[in-house]
């Protein structure tokens, strides 16, 4: 996939300093970093110099994965920003970086008020944390997600839906020639501050150009002098192949229409006529204003000949275009008419080929009926979320995890009954009771945690700890568990207990394992899985089967260890392509969380014959909700509670 970058700045105030940076590594990474800074000119100038070289050193020259060393270079940075603001050389800075690796995953941290959209299809998301109240000059964390063809990302340093909506924003990115000029041009107007750069993936002939090549693995301050203007489109070959033969034919015509002999003697005479004048002093003139004439003359045809042909094409495409626009209509319709028929799996199928319709009117050379082709297409979104039961709703915030701990980042939590919840990090507990947050609980000091879960049948909380050990939390105090296995622990990927048994999801060796809980250890661990595929496993879920997750959305359902039919009947496409993680409420459903798409899935279990039936999808908006972690639902299917790195929402799924 093609990567290409706008970028631009508005106009700065007095001590407001802004830069927009880009580099490309050996690798073909595309870098991005925006920075605004309140400071006088000579510290901002020296923090972009340092903040490039950190950039270029740590995260373009080293080798790894890109999110894990856009991971260091965040803490260099942080470093480096922390040390000038104690010392006053700079008073604020909001800056964004991101990353787009050669697997076409984009990788982006914001410090500030600095934030990132993306448009894709006919809707615009923000994929950054906002928070409200004073912003914090450092990057805090690291949002990631695959790029999709004729995605359009924005970043700014400023906050931009204070000056454009939603909708603006989509309207601007698909119908603009320059989207980082008519940014720039609304926040002028609005008297906003701020860099902004535009990341634009090929999908189709009309996607934006590059405006200013970037020299590999080396960074240049871009500036409005600096941009480019847009090059003119130049014919392509294939269009000359098609034009060249129709002028050739009428070219052909009109030869053939005259007496060819007659006419090839008339002009050999004219044409040595011609000669004589241009060698006469007196009617020399004439002869140069005949040619220059004639020159003119023919030029004139040939290009009326050329435009006939162009416009001729041009009719062609339009009426094309406009069959096919009727055509998406019409398949909108039939959709819904399976629908009400109950027939989902071909209605979601007609809206498929309805969607690639309208992204062929939407990226035609001619630039026609676009605003109709983004109506369809929201007209397409809205049925297919009608047609899939999809709810949008806002969630309410049942407890903020920052109001304790401003620099946390949740890893997970655990429901304990209706109200009353343990959200853990990396070292720390927090319980919460109703909306009020306890002070947090230092589980271990030397180890982190990896993940935690709850033992009802003993009532107390089981954590694994990055080394091999296995944590109770037994009356309110950590307790150090043995195994009687001599080789000590096995690492898992996730936890289960269901009866007296904790179960252990190993991926790496397609297995789980199975430990008795005793009085004061448990036993040594025996193989459940018999036959299950579940080497690439990132979560399960136990109710009597045992319910394995797989990162690429497939479900494995486990009954004493072999596996069982499983299938969900009625979901539309790559409905758990993005989940990762599984909760079974028990003798209920299955609910799967999407922190891709911000979703909550329900689906049936299936019950003994494994033919399980989608249900609906729930989908959290709002500005404040972060990547979403881990998931809960009580006992009665009434309430299903989310957890993003500082905060717990609630979300009422009704009476079941």
């Amino acid at each position: 996939m093609d990567i290409t970058v706008q970028s631009g700045q508005t106009k700065a105030g007095n001590d407001i300093v802004l830069a927009a940076i880009a580099m490309e590594s050996a690798h073909g990474e595309h870098v991005c970093l925006l920075l605004q800074m309140e400071a006088d000119s000579a510290s901002a100038k020296a923090l972009e110099k340092e903040m490039t070289g950190v950039v270029k050193h740590s995260l373009l020259e080293t080798e790894g994965d890109a999110s894990a060393r856009l991971d260091g270079t965040l803490k260099e940075l942080n470093g480096l920003l922390k040390g000038l603001l104690i010392s006053g050389s700079i008073r604020d800075v909001h800056a964004i970086i991101s990353i787009v690796d050669n697997r076409g995953n984009l990788h982006v941290s914001h410090a500030g008020r600095a934030e990132a959209y993306v448009v894709r299809g006919a809707s615009a998301s923000q994929i950054t944390e906002y928070s409200r109240g004073k912003s914090t000059p450092a990057f805090v964390y690291i949002a990631s997600g695959s790029l999709e063809p004729r995605d359009i990302v924005v970043f700014s340093t400023q906050r931009l839906l204070r000056a454009v909506t939603p909708a603006q924003l989509t309207q601007i990115a698909q119908r603009s020639g320059n989207v980082v000029e008519e940014i720039v041009h609304t926040l002028n107007s609005e008297k906003e501050q701020a860099a902004v750069a535009v990341l634009s993936v090929s999908g189709g002939k009309h996607q934006m150009e590059l405006e200013d090549a970037l020299a590999p693995a080396k960074a240049r301050k871009i500036t409005p002098a600096s941009r480019e203007r847009r090059s003119r489109r130049l014919p392509s070959a294939g269009w000359l192949r098609e034009v060249l033969p129709q002028l050739q034919h009428r070219i052909t015509g009109i030869i053939t229409a005259l007496d060819l002999p007659a006419f090839a003697l008339s002009m050999k005479k004219w044409i040595a006529g011609f000669r004589r004048d241009l060698k006469d002093p007196v009617r020399k003139s004439r002869a140069h204003l005949l040619l220059l004439a004639g020159t003119i003359t023919a030029f004139i045809v040939i290009w009326a000949l050329l435009q006939l042909t162009v416009n001729s094409e041009k009719s062609k495409s339009r009426e094309e275009l406009g069959v096919l626009v009727e055509q998406i209509g019409t398949e909108i319709r039939t959709a819904e008419n399976r629908r009400i028929a109950g027939d989902v799996d071909a209605a979601n199928a007609i809206l498929v080929r309805a969607e690639e319709r309208a992204k062929q009117v939407m990226d035609n050379e001619l630039g026609l009926y676009r605003m109709e082709a983004l109506d369809l297409l929201d007209r397409i979104r809205s049925k297919r979320e009608e047609i899939n039961n999809i709810v949008r709703l806002a969630p309410r915030i049942v407890a903020n995890l920052a109001a304790k701990n401003p620099d946390i980042i949740a890893q997970g939590f655990i429901g304990l009954a209706d109200g009353e919840f343990v959200a853990y990090d990396r070292q720390d507990l927090y319980r919460i009771l109703l909306n009020s947050v306890e002070n947090p609980i230092h589980l271990t000091n030397e180890e982190l945690i990896v993940s935690g879960i709850s033992f009802p049948r003993y009532q107390t909380l089981v954590f694994q700890t990055t080394g091999n050990t296995v944590v109770e939390q037994i009356a309110g105090q950590p307790t150090v568990m043995k195994t009687e296995d001599p080789a000590g622990w096995i690492t898992g990927q996730s936890m289960e207990a269901y009866l007296r048994f904790l179960y252990v999801l190993s991926p790496e060796n397609n297995q789980i394992y199975k430990y008795e809980r005793l009085s004061n250890r448990y036993g040594s661990p025996s193989q459940y899985n018999v036959n299950g595929e579940i080497g690439n496993a990132i979560d399960m879920a136990i109710d009597g089967n045992v319910f394995v997750l797989k990162d690429d959305g497939t479900v494995v359902k486990l009954l004493r260890g072999e596996t069982k039919p499983f299938v969900i009947r009625h979901a539309p496409e790559n409905l758990l392509q993005n989940a990762v993680r599984i909760y079974k409420v028990p003798d209920g459903s299955i609910y799967f969380l999407d922190p891709v798409g911000a979703r909550v899935i329900a689906v049936t279990d299936g019950g003994p014959t494994g033919e399980s039936s989608y249900v609906k999808q729930y989908v959290l908006e709002g500005d404040q909700i972060g990547k979403l972690i881990d998931l809960y639902v009580d006992p009665d299917e009434t309430r299903v509670y989310v957890v993003d790195e500082k905060r717990i929402y609630a979300v009422d799924l009704g009476t079941k």
